[in-house]
């Protein structure tokens, strides 16, 4: 962090007024609000920002140009993006999980059933081996029946 005496002489101490999405809190060494101001005097960084100490002209030495924090803005913003971008595929991720443990308990509860009706179906099977062995042995039993009364 670089710190320099501002210059009294060409610095204005009013400040702009704008929201906290446009000038982020910062703050002097003297832990008070930095306010953001602008060079005034001719010279190369005429109308540059800068924040400052707030009890200028009794300056604590506080010094950062606004690009320089705007900087680290922007950066914190992205970091904050990808942490929220982070959190909602966390969040994502969760809900898949339970999702997918449903569908394994839906699948559990499938294979459950799937074997009860093989074995419905295999009981039904044997049931229809014997209608069938019944049937036929009835039709066996009336044809002998008919070949005796002849």
């Amino acid at each position: 962090m670089a710190s320099h005496q501002s210059h009294s002489d060409g610095s204005s101490s009013r400040t702009r007024s704008l929201s906290f999405a446009q000038a982020p809190l910062v703050k002097c060494f003297h832990e008070e609000e930095a306010p953001l101001r602008v060079v005034r005097f001719n010279g190369p960084t005429v109308g540059k920002r800068f924040y400052g100490c707030a009890h200028w002209p009794r300056t604590c030495g506080f010094f950062k140009w606004a690009e320089e924090v705007d900087e680290i803005v922007e950066l914190q913003q992205k970091m904050f993006e990808k942490d929220v971008t982070i959190a909602e595929l966390q969040m994502e991720n969760d809900m898949l999980k339970r999702t997918n443990e449903r569908l394994e308990d839906d699948v559990a509860e499938l294979a459950i059933e799937n074997t009860e009706t093989k074995e419905i179906i295999g009981s039904a099977r044997a049931d229809r081996k014997w209608v069938a062995f019944l049937v036929f042995s009835w039709v066996f039993f009336s044809f002998i029946l008919l070949l005796n009364k002849q």
